[in-house]
């Protein structure tokens, strides 16, 4: 693998607001195909697949598509270590896991409309009351059983011990948002976090690993060094369920540039697709796997935006722009590339494509959208804004 490096460092509200916006963005999307075949991607959006927002009708009229649960749990944990670092913040002593499993049985209110009998009732936070956030969007059916119980999973008791469906490593980028968490924390909370609804050695290994990418790239390591975190850390795991050999693989067919799996290259709207050996995406590992191919053989996108410049010409003759703006030219084509592997695939495309999406945005922040906004035509976009700007001011 190869990364070359980035003319600017993107600024910690701008990775904050990135990941959240990049993870619905990729979510958002992947959901209007989510249940779909490759073939009928390809039948209804042409042969490139879903390839840009305007493909999808509501976007296409001016209006705007919801994110999905993927999206909504990611937030509801990040509200949960939210309440655990205000009361830090506070001079109060809180148990983080606790906090997110209160803010998971908040999420599990807004979707069910009650709680467990015998749960604790924990106080209505800003987030649920949002009304957005209490329609139901496929959640996931261990996540609903998991939180159903009054009592919280633990790692010697986990809910749903066989179960390693890719619902805990959808919301555990939060994990590795706090700053300076140490590593070791970084995977007791992401842990703590998964068993709460699966107990599969894969389903907390995958979200450990994750959140653990996560912390490196917001910290501003490289794609490739953070993956490589993550795998040295997996192997030292006894039994991960099969996650190394998920990320390995995925490192593997990356590095071959295989045109039937997108090649380095990863010019959105090729021929390129996810290789049928990663999966469909529907298991924690497989999503992992997916959403690290996606971003890392769709590296040379963004070499090339980076060598053309912000109009294809080259970046000297803009000696102004980057005197003022230090933008990075990359970024931009780097997620449209990796969106498209992400979503055009016949698995889970929500989520796979909201990894990719958080992955790019912790590394490039806002700079991984033209105008370095949101997109308005995120449903919730104002909610992940907010989310990310009580984040932030927590946190700075």
């Amino acid at each position: 693998m190869s990364e070359s490096a980035a003319p600017s460092s993107p600024s910690y509200p701008s990775r904050v607001l990135g990941l959240l916006s990049g993870g619905a963005a990729g979510d958002a999307l992947g959901y209007t195909v989510e249940s779909s075949s490759l073939a009928q991607i390809r039948a209804e959006h042409g042969d490139g697949g879903l390839t840009h927002p305007l493909q999808v009708p509501a976007i296409r009229a001016g209006g705007t598509i919801p994110v999905s649960d993927d999206t909504k749990m990611t937030l509801f944990v990040l509200d949960g270590l939210l309440d655990w670092i205000e009361w830090a913040n506070e001079g109060s002593m809180a148990d983080p896991a606790a906090c997110v499993w209160l803010s998971c049985l908040r999420w599990y209110r807004t979707q069910t409309g009650t709680l467990p009998d015998g749960a604790p009732e924990p106080p209505t936070r800003w987030l649920e009351e949002r009304p957005e956030m209490h329609v139901r969007r496929a959640p996931g059916n261990a996540c609903l059983s998991g939180l159903s119980s009054r009592d919280m999973g633990l790692p010697h008791q986990p809910r749903n011990p066989e179960s390693n469906g890719c619902g805990t490593i959808v919301r555990s980028a939060p994990y590795g948002m706090v700053p300076g968490l140490e590593d070791t924390m970084v995977v007791s909370l992401a842990r703590r976090g998964a068993v709460l609804t699966h107990g599969h050695p894969a389903s907390w290994t995958s979200a450990a690993a994750f959140g653990l990418m996560i912390s490196r790239l917001m910290a501003g390591h490289g794609i490739d060094a953070s993956v490589t975190a993550a795998l040295e850390w997996l192997d030292t795991v006894p039994d991960d369920g099969g996650t190394a050999a998920a990320v390995r693989a995925a490192v593997t067919l990356a590095g071959s540039g295989d045109p039937e799996g997108g090649g380095r290259s990863g010019a959105p709207g090729g021929p390129g697709s996810v290789p049928a050996e990663l999966g469909e995406g529907r298991v924690a590992e497989e999503a992992l796997a997916i959403a690290v191919y996606a971003v890392l053989v769709t590296g040379g996108a963004a070499d090339a935006a980076r060598a053309a410049g912000p109009d294809g010409r080259d970046p000297a003759e803009h000696p102004d722009v980057e005197a003022l703006t230090p933008v990075d030219f990359s970024a931009a084509p780097h997620l449209r590339a990796a969106l498209h592997l992400a979503v055009n695939h016949g698995g889970d495309s929500g989520s796979t494509a909201s990894l990719a999406g958080q992955l790019l945005g912790a590394r490039y922040g806002m700079a991984i959208f033209p105008d370095a906004a949101v997109p308005v035509w995120i449903g919730e976009r104002d909610i992940v804004a907010e989310a990310a700007h009580r984040w932030v001011a927590a946190t700075s």
